[in-house]
């Protein structure tokens, strides 16, 4: 069922406690840690605002890293706080606390229009063990919750899954109505042609959402480490490339199942291959272009689909009406290595006809550094939560949410 959300409920001159996702990364410069990439706070901004424009007095809380229930100054909230209050080019106050006498003294004084962040969720081990206590103390802040952090919503936190079950109103935020809106609405009954595009280095990460998804697709186009387990169920030799032997025998329920559904199931025709790997010089040597049926050399290892794929793929792409893409196509994150994927990123970006949904992980990196971004329907938050999500599984922080009539 579609869940309420902050339009649904009565917002003015409460304190309304919101489950954002800050986990952001951080570098030291200057002595200081400062915020180096502001996507997930920027992601957050819809919410706030609305809540800011409602009158409302707004408590927002997070995690950060894996401190361990120990508390880590490098693992602070203090620079998302200081980078929010830039973004919203307005006061934003910060707590070394999230819970307790101090944090709720701070909470009940705000006034409308103000916002609090408070400290590092998991400075406490109670959060990650979804404690009844823990939440009952972090409510006591509030009045009125919103989870907005759909990155965490598979996890059963306090701050995602028990704390939802004592306030009054539990309500997702906008960026929470979003990602359910693509990944769940769109995706029930999607425009066709249904074009999904999978990528990253493990079959067994994505097998389930392959599954899942040969119930949906027309096509599914496979790229990445993960081409090289079916390569090998169907006999090819593929050299040194990253594979899972022990899971041939689902690769190849995967391609019956496809041939059975009907899906066009599309492995790479050619590939990108380094007899080298420098992860920390970010090169290889050397590179050559393969075809895919004449196997991959012993010593020489896949890293890219290869340009003729890249025809074929884009070809597809183009014709599409709906595009799911989840992993990248080789290791993007070495330019020679990357054209594959950049490449895929533009054909999804010339599809302007199209409904595209990046969703989640590296596929997000991979389509911001091609600079494409900007460029297709919607890029979902969460790595995690949007595989389960694509899989079918039910995410306990959504899950705990209030149903619309």
């Amino acid at each position: 069922m579609a869940k309420k959300t902050i339009r649904d409920i009565d917002v003015q001159g409460k304190r309304c406690l919101v489950r954002v996702d800050f986990n952001v990364p951080l570098e030291e410069e200057g002595g200081a840690m400062v915020v180096t990439d502001d996507t997930r706070i920027n992601g957050a901004l819809p919410t706030i605002q609305y809540l800011l424009d409602h009158g409302a007095k707004v408590i927002l809380c997070s995690h950060l890293g894996r401190p361990k229930g120990k508390r880590d100054p490098k693992q602070s909230l203090r620079p998302a706080a200081e980078r929010l209050e830039k973004l919203l080019k307005r006061p934003v106050l910060f707590i070394e606390e999230c819970v307790g006498a101090e944090a709720e003294k701070k909470a009940h004084a705000l006034k409308e229009g103000e916002v609090l962040v408070l400290e590092n969720l998991r400075f406490h081990a109670e959060e990650e063990k979804n404690d009844a206590g823990f939440a009952k103390s972090l409510a006591a802040l509030g009045e009125v919750y919103i989870n907005d952090a759909f990155g965490s919503a598979h996890r059963a936190h306090a701050s995602t899954e028990a704390i939802a079950h004592i306030l009054p109103d539990a309500v997702s935020g906008l960026l929470m109505e979003k990602e359910l809106k693509f990944l769940v609405e769109e995706l029930r009954a999607p425009k066709r042609p249904f074009i999904v595009i999978l990528g990253g280095a493990k079959v067994s990460d994505k097998i389930q959402v392959i599954d899942t998804l040969l119930d949906k697709a027309d096509t599914i186009l496979i790229g990445g480490a993960m081409a090289y387990t079916f390569a090998l169920a169907q006999g090819k030799k593929i050299g040194n490339s990253l594979s899972e032997p022990n899971h041939v025998d689902t690769a190849l329920k995967a391609l019956e199942k496809a041939k059975a559904k009907g899906v066009a199931f599309l492995l790479p025709v050619d590939n990108a291959i380094a007899e080298k790997i420098d992860f920390g010089g970010r090169k290889v040597s050397p590179l050559k272009i393969i075809k895919s049926e004449d196997g991959i050399p012993k010593g020489w290892e896949g890293v890219d689909i290869g340009p003729e794929t890249v025809k074929i793929y884009s070809k597809e792409i183009a014709a599409a009406s709906t595009i799911l893409w989840n992993g990248p196509m080789g290791i993007f994150e070495i330019a020679d290595c990357a054209k594959g994927t950049f490449a895929i990123a533009e054909a999804v970006a010339n599809n302007s006809a199209s409904t595209s949904i990046i969703g989640g992980g590296d596929s997000v990196k991979a389509v911001k550094k091609a600079g494409y971004g900007e460029k297709v329907t919607f890029i979902s938050t969460g790595g995690g939560a949007s595989l389960e999500l694509l899989e079918g599984k039910t995410l306990p922080g959504v899950a705990v949410l209030q149903d619309k009539k």
